[in-house]
């Protein structure tokens, strides 16, 4: 999978959120010394686990060299599990949660009393799509590419990835974990996560929305000693 790619070069892995894809990194640019390489996501299998579907996704890692991961939400997440078992140099996630105590209580809640497994898988794909511009709007600023991010996931990842989320069990914080948060953040406050960056004001979806402003910290995070 890394044919083209220099001896000299950093591979940087990129793990979208739960309702995107590569397109949520199309403003992250680093410097030549790194190339970017974005992990695709497949329907999970029923019953799958954040820890068992993060295992699936091995196969796209190269971990021969020097090697990074970056995360965003779901994928902050899946980036806390496979830390446990491989060796990335830098692990930084964004608007996401090293832990389960870092999630809202609305999650939380729905661990103890799960009324989502009562939403019919279709519904919850159509309040994805509804809510998401609710939620964060700033979003609307590149509405379209949301969209159709959104759209391009079928329904039973939906319902299967939301309880992968909710249903997270991890306890303890994986120590080389470097967190960047977003003071506006609705999906994940702020309140609840204990970052090692903040961006003000941005929000869950900042990523995209505020990508340049990202890739100085980013690069500064990567090449740090």
């Amino acid at each position: 999978m890394c044919l083209g790619i220099a001896n000299a070069q950093t591979r940087v892995y990129l793990f979208p959120g739960q309702g995107s894809d590569a397109r949520l990194f199309s403003k992250i640019k680093l410097d030549s010394s790194f190339v970017l390489i974005p992990i695709l996501y497949s329907e999970p299998a029923k019953g799958a686990t954040l820890a068992s579907y993060a295992q699936t996704l091995k196969n796209q890692i190269d971990t021969n060299g020097a090697y990074c991961f970056i995360g965003v939400s779901m994928g902050g997440m899946i980036c806390s599990e496979l830390s446990d078992y491989l060796n990335p140099s830098k692990v930084i996630i964004i608007s996401s949660a090293k832990s389960t105590t870092e999630l809202p209580f609305r999650y939380r809640f729905q661990k103890v009393i799960p009324l989502y497994k009562l939403v019919p898988k279709g519904l919850v794909k159509e309040g994805a799509q509804m809510l998401q511009p609710l939620v964060e709007p700033d979003r609307n600023a590149n509405k379209e590419v949301f969209k159709s991010m959104l759209a391009s996931k079928s329904s039973t990842y939906y319902k299967r990835t939301v309880s992968m989320i909710i249903e997270w069990d991890r306890v303890e914080k994986n120590a080389k974990i470097i967190q960047i948060h977003g003071t506006n953040d609705h999906t994940i406050p702020i309140r609840n996560v204990q970052a090692n960056y903040t961006l003000e004001g941005g929000s869950h979806m900042m990523t995209l929305t505020r990508g340049e402003e990202l890739n100085t910290l980013l690069l500064e995070i990567l090449t740090a000693k």
